[in-house]
């Protein structure tokens, strides 16, 4: 099969290289002596990447610190469940299905790939895959970082940074639906689009001063950094700055700041899932390109916007 594999940590995107691998064995999958229980083989029909992925350690080792590559990076799958690893319950041969794969094992950018079945949920048959592989990581990180930590409430206030951007339009939309109010920030260039998909203000971080917008209840944080820092004392009374950036330089004085990994979660998925059908919920893709293109699409020359995804099939 078709792979894109990565072998230098220190040469990132542009060491990507297109190769050829073997498929997964599905004989061996099922078997008591196969692979992980519960794993199942997905044929790869549309896969996301996420831009600081080759920064992550999981990329190059896997959980007892054994280095694995070449591997195969793309944690964002869409398509189709081609056969079941023994002790797998839920999903069945054939089904169209998205969500993440494991951090630590080959991921999507390929043409096969293996995934534990409880990662995955089901893909709607009227949800293209370019959106399923758009949606699972940006989704499930903004409905984890509002809800799940960030404990948003109707009527409360939250400040997204990067509010243009995949994640950040995704917590714009799932806020303003939750009825919070929306503050948004990012590049001057990117205001039109954050205010197209619900922002209520918005702030340019490169020309209007960050500490007017005065006191919110939840700081959605993608950036990290200065901007993080001075975001902890806009945090209000009893809430909070939740961040998937790493460890927060500043908290706020009384308030929590938390730091999450987002995990995929079947439930979620489905409910994701359902917003993107009724119209409530817009994916943020920008560039889509085929597996033969991935190493030049994922290496752009200029900047990009929105969710670059590959479409591993037609």
């Amino acid at each position: 099969m078709k792979a894109i594999v990565v072998t230098d940590r220190a040469a990132g995107t542009a060491g990507m290289t297109l190769v050829e691998r073997p498929e997964p064995d599905a004989a061996r999958l099922a078997s008591l002596d196969g692979a992980n229980y519960g794993d199942v083989i997905v044929q790869v029909h549309a896969s996301g990447f996420t831009g600081n992925e080759l920064e992550w350690p999981s990329t190059w080792i896997d959980r007892r610190g054994r280095d694995r590559t070449p591997s195969i990076p793309g944690h964002e799958v869409a398509g189709v469940v081609t056969a079941l690893g023994y002790g797998t319950t839920g999903l069945s041969v054939g089904q169209r299905v998205f969500g993440l794969t494991d951090w630590t094992r080959d991921g999507s950018l390929a043409e096969y790939t293996v995934v534990e079945a409880r990662n995955l949920a089901p893909l709607p048959g009227d949800v293209d895959f370019t959106v399923g592989a758009g949606v699972a990581m940006a989704g499930l990180t903004a409905w984890q970082g509002l809800f799940d930590h960030g404990h948003l409430m109707e009527g409360q206030s939250v400040l997204v940074h990067g509010a243009a951007g995949a994640v950040g339009s995704m917590a714009t939309q799932l806020a303003v639906q939750a009825g919070a109010y929306v503050i948004g920030t990012g590049r001057a260039s990117a205001r039109q689009t954050a205010l197209d998909f619900g922002a209520h203000e918005f702030v340019d971080l490169d020309n209007d001063t960050l500490e007017d917008v005065g006191g919110v209840d939840l700081v959605f944080d993608v950036v990290g950094g200065d901007i993080q820092k001075r975001s902890a004392g806009l945090v209000r009374a009893g809430g909070s700055l939740v961040t998937v950036t790493g460890p927060p330089e500043a908290r706020p004085a009384d308030g929590l700041a938390i730091d999450f990994v987002v995990v995929s979660d079947r439930v979620q998925l489905g409910e994701i899932a359902r917003r993107v059908r009724d119209g409530r919920v817009r994916t943020n893709i920008g560039t889509v390109a085929a597996l033969d293109d991935a190493v030049a699409a994922l290496n752009p020359t200029e900047r990009t916007k929105g969710k670059t995804v590959i479409r591993v099939r037609p």
